[in-house]
């Protein structure tokens, strides 16, 4: 007796059902958790993306592509994340009060000047930003010799009453008796309607000198 020919890709031994297939492999449930994981979560989201690849491969369940997008996902958001925080020690650090005397030259942005702060030269009419903050004991050429603070949650009040209320607290009332009397220019620094903005509350008064002096002008 002959065994009459087995169709081809068919196992002689197995019927097969019209239409049947094998069951596909269930999906990966970490693989599904790493998405929310790694929005929210960031650094975490990596990991379960991680652990998700590792049983896939492991177990042969589906969800390989869910797993890597919660992986680049904790990425971006721990990258994200990264850089505000950052962002934000670096506009810390650039407001900043800084000492009332420094012990050595820097650079200083404008805000973070104090009663007593000598510069090294006087900027340019306009806006100010950074200036070189020196030892009152080097030689320099202004020095903060008043301030006034705006209150933190004040609305915008103008450019004419910013510099008004300044103007009060600058005048030559404020220097030393050992000041000279000749060759002192004040100088009104006031905030700006873009630095107010940008949280800038504070008003100085800079006393320049005609030639390089050491010491301070104030008491």
């Amino acid at each position: 007796m002959s065994t009459p020919p087995t169709p081809h890709g068919y196992d002689q031994d197995v019927y097969y059902a019209p239409g049947w297939q094998p069951a596909r492999p269930r999906t990966e449930p970490l693989a599904v958790a790493a998405l929310p994981t790694g929005l929210l979560l960031g650094p975490v989201g990596v990991g379960v993306g991680a652990a998700a690849l590792a049983r896939i491969r492991r177990d042969g369940t589906r969800g390989a592509g869910l797993a890597w997008a919660g992986i680049a996902l904790g990425v971006a958001v721990t990258l994200t994340a990264i850089a505000v925080v950052v962002a934000l020690l670096v506009g810390d650090a650039a407001t900043r009060p800084l000492p009332a005397e420094v012990s050595e030259p820097r650079s200083a942005h404008a805000r973070q000047l104090v009663l007593g702060s000598c510069l090294a030269d006087l900027p340019d009419d306009g806006e100010v930003s950074t200036v070189q903050v020196v030892p009152c004991a080097e030689p320099h050429e202004a020095q903060v010799v008043a301030r006034t603070d705006f209150p933190a949650d004040a609305a915008w009040p103008g450019q004419d009453v910013a510099d008004a209320r300044v103007s009060r607290v600058c005048t030559p009332a404020v220097l030393s008796g050992d000041a000279p009397a000749d060759g002192v220019e004040l100088v009104v620094w006031s905030p700006s309607e873009a630095s107010w903005a940008e949280g800038d509350r504070t008003g100085l008064c800079v006393a320049s000198t005609a030639a390089l002096t050491e010491g301070s002008l104030i008491d």
